[in-house]
């Protein structure tokens, strides 16, 4: 008998009040890029550049949600699924990123709202999920401290249109993975490169956080205020202790630079030298503007890293050893699978005594997809995701504080600079015809949830 059919799990275990849900972005599924007055986005800009995105994909159609909504909540609704995680096109309301504020843009969003309520489907709102208006970005972007002001009017505006109805926000999707690959590296949106664009981008994210968090209590008094983080176990290669040193510097990295200063323990500079640059960036009163008190954490981990010392690398002295290398099993994205790795990170997360509840916002895997007969066997798919929840069950036994799960995502989607080569979806897309096939692993989650 394979797993799917013997699969020990069940809802029940986790408890009456655990969260289960599907994760999606904006820019990844809504398409309509310049759709009844929406301005354009940095990624926008980024997916014309030639040699940006795999294979020369573009998002001008993605999954068509923008037009498709409603079918796709209903499939939400057949899935069983109880609680759907989007996000706010910012350029779609405030086109140029400030006022003036398109009503088409805040009229959609009051559609999919409405329409997941009246479905039984509770909207969980992500107000930043990396589609910066480019008419900010000409300005400098999030390494302009006026981006600090930018988003906290562009917070004003979400609540008010939106906060009579949604009471669970999340104010920005992985910080560390927009700024280390958009303003560091230059692989994603805008392209921009250097540890000064990386460094001053860090500082006025994290005020931003915090900033928006603020406007979301003061506004909505039985509001669930959360922001998301991108969180990956990290091992050193072997027990050398510069394999080990280069670890903890990659862990600071990836998993507390962002963190901990919203807890009110400032930037981890002592375990990562080149953190000590921010305080050119740092003003008089920022230290004290950096945290606040989230009624939940979101954590996304999908995979683990296995870090070697490497001098010559920059700043940090270290590089990954890919799994490839490894000769591991690993997903279409090149990521491990290693679901340990998603226990490991509860534990280290449930150490933080700042953190009053943590929910598992996105976790899913890649695989190449077909569909076949009208059905999509994804077996694989369904196994990722059966091993991560036994994970997390492990962790609840183990007395750690974890209270949701979402899967990521819905339907295949524009994997930005994967373009569509990458499917994560519960759901199998047909790009050409928009046709949606609801994979083994969606009816899986579906019988689960039932």
């Amino acid at each position: 008998m394979n797993k799917v059919e013997s699969s020990f799990l069940n809802k029940n275990q986790f408890g009456e009040d655990f969260l289960w849900g599907v994760s999606t972005a904006a820019f990844q599924i809504e398409g309509a890029h310049d759709s009844d007055g929406k301005g354009s986005s940095i990624w926008d800009v980024f997916t014309s550049q030639k040699g940006k995105i795999k294979n020369g994909h573009h998002a001008i159609t993605a999954c068509d949600f923008y037009n498709s909504y409603q079918d796709d909540i209903n499939l939400i609704k057949e899935l069983n699924i109880p609680n759907f995680r989007f996000s706010i096109s910012w350029p779609r309301i405030m086109p140029t990123g400030v006022h003036p504020v398109n009503q088409a843009g805040i009229d959609y969003y009051n559609k999919i709202i409405d329409s997941l309520l009246a479905s039984g489907i509770e909207p969980w709102i992500t107000l930043y999920h990396w589609d910066l208006p480019h008419d900010l970005e000409v300005k400098g972007g999030w390494t302009n401290r006026e981006s600090v002001s930018w988003f906290k009017d562009y917070v004003e505006v979400c609540v008010q249109y939106f906060g009579d109805r949604v009471k669970n926000w999340m104010v920005i999707n992985e910080p560390s993975v927009f700024t280390g690959a958009g303003y560091f590296l230059g692989i994603h949106a805008p392209g921009k490169k250097g540890i000064t664009n990386y460094l001053k981008a860090m500082h006025h994210v994290t005020l931003a956080t915090a900033a928006g968090a603020k406007i979301i209590r003061e506004r909505i008094s039985d509001s669930n205020i959360g922001t998301t983080f991108s969180c990956t176990h990290i091992e050193p290669a072997t027990e050398n202790s510069k394999d080990v040193e280069a670890a903890k510097r990659v862990d600071t990295l990836l998993n507390r630079t962002f963190i901990e200063p919203i807890l009110g323990l400032g930037y981890p500079q002592k375990d990562l030298p080149v953190l000590k640059k921010l305080n050119n960036y740092i003003l008089e009163d920022d230290l004290n503007n950096l945290d606040f008190d989230f009624d939940f954490i979101g954590l996304q981990c999908y995979t683990r890293e296995v870090v070697k010392s490497a001098m010559l690398i920059p700043y940090i002295g270290a590089e990954l050893v890919s799994a490839e290398k490894r000769n591991v099993i690993s997903t279409d994205m090149g990521w491990e699978v290693y679901p340990p790795a998603m226990y490991h990170i509860l534990k280290k997360f449930n150490e933080y005594d700042g953190i009053r509840k943590i929910i598992v916002t996105e976790n899913g895997a890649a695989f190449p997809d077909t569909v076949k007969n009208g059905k999509v066997h994804d077996i694989k798919r369904t196994h990722y995701i059966q091993d991560h929840l036994e994970q997390i069950l492990k962790a609840k036994q183990d007395g750690l504080n974890v209270d949701g799960y979402f899967v990521w995502t819905l339907t295949d989607n524009f994997e930005w600079a994967e373009g569509y080569n990458a499917r994560f979806g519960l759901i199998h897309v047909d790009f050409e015809t928009q046709k949606r096939t609801i994979k083994n692993s969606g009816l899986w989650f579906k019988d689960f949830l039932s």
